[in-house]
Order: structure tokens, then sequence, then C-alpha cells
């Protein structure tokens, strides 16, 4: 063991003190160092799940928003071509460009009655988030289920 003079424990603190006196095969971290990387990786952790998690339920409304412009745009490619509007939301529509994600959303359908005559109208979607959402026939998809 290596002499120590009194006055080299004055002026520096028992950690520094273990730090020099460690032998070649001793370095490594202390557990307190350890353990104050561990709480700090639980902080980091506590603060970007949370958020990670409200980016996902954004990400799954937008692909509500877009499965209704779709629809919305098969719906209008319908009425051009066969000069009406479909009696449903359904496959009949996919030779329009419609396609709808069954991940994030949980249903599309007419609000109301669709008269083969009429030129208006507005699509519900709801998501697996539980939102609403609606689009008209002259406007962009919008929250809240049509009025």
């Amino acid at each position: 063991m290596k002499w120590i003079s009194p006055w080299s424990l004055v002026r520096s603190p028992p950690f520094n003190l273990r730090r020099k006196n460690l032998n070649e095969n001793e370095k490594g971290f202390t557990l307190i160092e350890l353990l104050v990387v561990v709480i700090i990786i639980g902080i980091l952790a506590a603060i970007a799940i949370p958020v990670y998690l409200g980016i996902q339920n954004n990400a799954k409304d937008a692909a509500v928003k877009s499965d209704l412009t779709n629809a919305k745009i098969a719906v209008i490619a319908y009425q051009t071509a066969n000069g009406g509007l479909p009696a449903t939301i359904d496959a009949t529509l996919v030779t329009y460009g419609y396609t709808f994600s069954t991940d994030n959303t949980t249903s599309i359908a007419w609000k109301g009655t669709v008269a083969a005559t009429a030129t208006t109208f507005c699509i519900d979607g709801v998501g697996k988030t539980g939102n609403k959402f609606s689009v008209k026939d002259s406007g962009a998809v919008v929250s809240g289920a049509c009025a």
C-alpha cells in the first residue's frame, strides 16, 4: 500500500483520492456513476415515450384524412363517368382510384341517403383513435362528422 500524506487528504475530496489510488486492473465506473446514468436514461424515456405516442395518433388521423380524400376523388370520378352518385362507398369505387386503409380507418360511410340525382354529398370517416372526420363535395377534410 502506498503511503498518503495527510495534507493530500485535506486538499482533495475522498472521491478523487480513491480514483488516484486505483490499480491498473481496478479502473471502471463506480456504482453512483452508473446509477446517475440509469436515472438520466429513465428521465429521457419518460419525456420521449408520450411524445412518440402522440405522433403515432397524429399519423393514424392523417391516414383517415387520406382515405376520405381518396373516397371523395373516387366519388367525383364515378359521378363524372356515370352522371350520378354511387349508392354506397364500396369496392365499385376501386376502379375510380378508391383505396381504404384497414389499419387506421374504422369506417367510411355516406351521411344520410344519397339519391342518384344528387350532386352534393358528405362522407364521414372514423379512425382507430376514435376521432371523426368528414369531407364534403366542395371542401377539404375537416374534424367532426357531417352536419
